[in-house]
C-alpha cells in the first residue's frame, strides 16, 4: 500500500501532487536517501514499497475523515 497525504482543492489537483511526492520518495529511496517527511505545502509519502509499480491510471483521491480523531463528528455524547 501506498499512502500520500496533503491538501488539494480537487482529486485530480490531489492525484497530481500524489505522483509528484511519489516520484520524489522513489528517487530518494533509490539515491539512499532518507524518504523525504511532509512538504511545506502539506503533502508527503508513507509506506513507500520499493519495487512495487503504482498503477497510477487507477489510482483514485478521496476525502479522509479518521475514524479515531477527535474531531470526527458522532451520535454520542461525552
Amino acid at each position: 500500500m501506498h499512502v500520500f497525504t496533503g491538501v488539494a482543492d480537487s482529486p485530480a489537483a490531489a492525484l497530481r501532487r500524489a505522483h509528484e511526492v511519489y516520484d520524489a520518495a522513489l528517487a530518494a529511496h533509490t539515491a539512499g536517501l532518507e524518504i523525504p517527511g511532509k512538504q511545506p505545502d502539506s503533502w508527503g509519502a508513507r509506506g513507500l514499497r520499493p519495487g512495487w509499480q503504482m498503477e497510477w491510471p487507477a489510482a483514485t483521491a478521496g476525502l479522509w475523515n479518521n475514524p479515531v480523531s477527535w474531531t470526527t463528528r458522532s451520535d454520542f455524547a461525552l
